[in-house]
């Protein structure tokens, strides 16, 4: 970002959890060291701060959080308080400050400013749980069993309302993959410009071999959809790697075959060498994008993944036409296509067919260094318009 511009920054992310940690992070780690090589004084806020007391962030900034950190169990159920999030994030007081920029997947977006002050917000996603995928969060809710599903409902309506209204205050929006971009045209009815989250595409090696066994990496929640790859390894009776917790594991693993194994939470390391070694890697959930498989490709590892959403940003299939393809992507979220689709690259021993030094090439568009220059770019092209 050009020094042109010394600005007293605000960087608002949702929350920030030792227990929920994931690309969005990833995302605000690299907008503020953006804003750190700009020399510009800036401060964090957030809803709750629930990070290990040994985890600093740059320069060892305090994050200022919301009324709702210091609410009872706080720390391991801050999501109980979903109906008080709108409220509490509208409460930060940002008047100090010449530059807001959101990290968003819930509520962050929804700060208040002033019409001297710009607002740049980088949406994740329109909250998934309050629009399009509500249902499926419900199905699976304990509210469900205790009977009080309807009351959720209610509440998400609510949350809907306000989710649309606080969207207009926002200046500028960027979202994270021309599905999200979609996504926030339809609920919000803004244009948004497509900027996608880096990716550390540079710690991995690629291998020429590759095994015999198929891998996936991520969090074991409904959307991610890990219950149609058991269900397909199970019958497949190939060797598969699942890495990774979360709250659907136990039935998971009730459900899987001994071809199946589950490993808890890996390190940087460990991931970096199952990706780098794997047949090809499985992603059968619907993202909005998508670190996971970018890491797999900057592994040189074919990706086998459900042909919708941030996948079709990321993922060029051997089926269409172009060239050096990264992967193989089926038409249908459910366990019998997917049986086919393996079964197809069984047969025609597709992984031969994939040269990992392309595929680790393509990834390369999604690196950080990419990421930090076009959101600089939009930074300053934002501030000259605002200006």
């Amino acid at each position: 970002m050009s020094s042109t511009y010394k600005k007293n920054v605000a960087i608002i992310h949702d929350w920030f959890s030792a227990e929920f940690t994931g690309g969005a992070e990833k995302v605000f780690k690299e907008i503020e060291e953006i804003i750190i090589e700009n020399n510009s004084y800036y401060e964090i806020y957030c809803l709750v701060n629930h990070l290990n007391k040994n985890h600093k962030f740059n320069k060892g900034k305090i994050i200022n959080t919301s009324f709702i950190q210091k609410l009872p169990f706080s720390r391991k159920h801050f999501h109980k308080y979903l109906p008080l999030f709108p409220l509490a994030i509208e409460q930060l007081d940002l008047r100090k400050y010449d530059l807001i920029i959101s990290s968003s997947h819930a509520v962050a977006k929804g700060v208040i400013t002033s019409p001297d002050q710009l607002h740049i917000s980088y949406i994740h996603s329109p909250m998934r749980y309050a629009w399009d995928q509500m249902n499926v969060y419900l199905n699976d809710s304990s509210y469900r069993k205790l009977g009080k599903n309807i009351l959720l409902r209610i509440i998400l309506q609510d949350l809907r309302k306000w989710d649309y209204l606080s969207s207009v205050r926002i200046d500028k929006l960027v979202s994270n993959s021309n599905f999200t971009s979609k996504r926030i045209k339809k609920y919000w009815g803004r244009n948004s410009t497509v900027i996608h989250p880096p990716v550390d595409t540079k710690k991995f090696s690629p291998k020429k071999s590759r095994g015999d066994f198929y891998l996936s990496v991520s969090r074991l929640v409904p959307n991610k959809r890990i219950d149609l790859l058991v269900k397909a390894f199970n019958k497949l009776n190939f060797p598969l790697i699942i890495v990774g917790n979360g709250p659907e594991k136990k039935k998971l693993m009730k459900i899987a075959k001994k071809n199946i194994i589950f490993l808890n939470y890996q390190d940087d390391i460990a991931v970096r060498n199952l990706m780098e070694t794997c047949r090809a890697f499985v992603y059968t959930g619907t993202e909005d994008f998508g670190i996971a498989p970018v890491e797999a490709m900057a592994a040189g590892s074919p990706i086998i993944a459900f042909k919708k959403a941030g996948i079709l940003d990321t993922v060029r299939c051997i089926n269409s036409d172009n060239k050096n393809p990264t992967g193989i992507l089926f038409n249908e979220q459910s366990d019998k296509v997917l049986i086919d689709c393996i079964n197809f690259f069984e047969e025609k021993k597709l992984w031969l067919e994939f040269s990992s030094e392309d595929i680790n090439l393509w990834s390369q568009n999604f690196s950080i260094d990419n990421f930090k220059t076009k959101f600089s770019n939009f930074i300053n092209k934002s501030l000259e318009d605002f200006r």
